[in-house]
């Protein structure tokens, strides 16, 4: 799949959110965004996830990773 490059664009910017939210490197929450499958998720749901705030993509992220494995509260 060729992402386009809105979509990784709001995907950086979902992982600065998602680090800052939890005290995290941009490259820590990138590796336990990945590994707990947030990444994935964002790529799979940007039609919609891009339509929602990112408080809410950072709150969507925290469940599927948690639902993943992830231990990052």
């Amino acid at each position: 799949m060729v992402l386009d490059r809105k979509i990784i664009n709001y995907i950086v910017v979902c992982i600065n959110e998602f680090a800052a939210s939890k005290n995290l490197t941009e490259q820590q929450a990138y590796r336990y965004l990945y590994a707990n499958k947030g990444i994935e998720f964002l790529t799979e749901n940007y039609d919609i996830e891009h339509t929602l705030s990112l408080q809410d993509a950072v709150n969507d992220l925290s469940i599927v990773c948690s639902n993943n494995g992830g231990m990052v509260q």
